[in-house]
């Protein structure tokens, strides 16, 4: 977010409410350039926030190498699908819109119950199927080229360079930094610190994805304290993650059977977005044991069966990000 939003850099502008909006690259690059001295600041920070280092250029080849499926198969014809519902071998999904509120204070966020015939079945996907810095497509756009029935945007890993990222059993990164979210290939999901763990060590404990943003919102069915607080980087364009935004976040209710969550905000009279504690008491009252804030803002997306489920920003526009959690069909 940016130093007052949970999204990267250029909502640090909230010129995403006109009809003519530049990109974000075009925003960030600008900011960049009023803001830090000519010559070798603005170059490094350019290099750093906005132009792509592709660090693997195919990760589906990579994953497959290692043998991992890349989840583009053709569609299962005996899949049973509604526009609000997939069920095949053991895996359901169910979306509901929920309203609150009234005029200004009006919220508008969309549930994803979903139980998984099997955890590897949530997969993660990459912006144009490469890993590094800066790497960006909208979330229908990485969900269209993975066959996916469903996606939510991940944790935009690729505006930082700390982190761990393991996906789809694969380590891409080794350098904890916050509070992660771990993936088992038991269907069990947990908080953990990245400074005190390894890649190595959670993919042999049998970690299947991780997310690096956070904070944790919920644990054992109770609301964390100190939310509002928390700082998710201090790289530039990214430091608190407070107010009401629009947010997206991931939850555990049992083996198996996660909840994903994405509040529409900045739109008043459709959705106002929630604070961080509001997420929570949503996740909560959802019935999450655990509960993971993911990046929001302009970011925050839900996709099914081809089309957009939310609508970002009040625009019906999606903004680019680096990577996403989904369900293949």
């Amino acid at each position: 977010m940016t130093s007052q939003q949970n999204c990267p850099a250029e909502d640090i502008h909230h010129s995403e409410r006109r009809k003519a909006r530049p990109t974000r690259r075009a925003i960030l690059a600008g900011a960049l350039a009023l803001t830090l001295s000519a010559g070798g600041a603005t170059a490094w920070a350019l290099d750093r926030f906005v132009v792509q280092h592709i660090e693997i250029a195919d990760v589906s080849a990579y994953e497959a190498a290692q043998g991992v499926s890349s989840g583009t198969t053709a569609a299962d014809s005996t899949a049973s699908v509604t526009d609000t519902s997939y069920a095949d071998d053991g895996t359901n999904i169910r979306i509901s819109t929920v309203t609150t509120g009234s005029g200004d204070s009006t919220v508008t966020y969309y549930v994803a119950d979903v139980v998984l015939d099997d955890a590897t079945t949530l997969k993660s996907a990459f912006a144009n199927d490469s890993f590094g810095e800066n790497i960006t497509q909208t979330t229908s756009e990485i969900a269209a080229a993975h066959n996916a029935i469903f996606a939510v945007n991940g944790d935009y890993y690729g505006f930082r360079d700390t982190g761990i990222v393991i996906r789809n059993g694969v380590v891409y990164r080794d350098e904890g930094a916050r509070q992660g979210l771990a993936f088992y290939r038991d269907g069990t999901v947990k908080v953990y610190d990245e400074t005190s763990a390894t890649a190595e060590q959670l993919v042999a404990d049998g970690v299947w994805n991780t997310l690096s943003f956070g904070p944790a919102i919920v644990q054992d069915s109770r609301i964390v304290d100190g939310i509002e607080d928390v700082e998710v980087d201090t790289n530039f364009g990214n430091h608190s993650i407070q107010g009401e935004q629009p947010r997206t976040a991931v939850g555990l209710i049992g083996t198996n059977h996660l909840v994903f969550v994405v509040v529409d905000g900045r739109s008043p009279g459709y959705s106002a977005g929630v604070t961080m504690t509001g997420l929570a008491q949503i996740m909560k009252d959802l019935g999450a044991q655990t509960a993971y804030n993911l990046d929001g803002g302009g970011s925050s997306t839900m996709y099914f069966n081809g089309s957009l489920v939310n609508n970002p920003l009040g625009a019906n526009r999606e903004r680019g990000t680096s990577d996403i959690l989904y369900i293949g069909e």
